[in-house]
């Protein structure tokens, strides 16, 4: 597992010192870190209950104040915790 993890992220660093891509194709690349984070967090949200919402809301509230990624996963998980603790 640890050398085909390996493979793929080192293919993907070669691969862009092989070729070139063009302006467009960097910036649809600038965006996929978001989607990619969309497409983990939303189905997750869609399918969990007040627990998930609670520790999403937290995570955005703290990402808005503090703007660090650290304490908003932090309250986060808090969050999650004490809701699933309560419940």
């Amino acid at each position: 597992m640890a050398v085909v993890t390996y493979a793929c992220r080192g293919g993907g660093y070669w691969l862009f010192r092989q070729i070139r891509p063009t302006p467009a194709i960097r910036g649809v690349l600038d965006y996929l870190p978001g989607t990619l984070f969309v497409s983990y967090v939303v189905p997750g949200l869609l399918s969990g209950g007040l627990q998930q919402w609670l520790a999403a809301l937290a995570t955005v509230l703290a990402m808005v104040a503090t703007r660090q990624f650290a304490w908003a996963i932090a309250a986060g998980t808090a969050t999650a915790w004490v809701a699933w603790y309560l419940t």
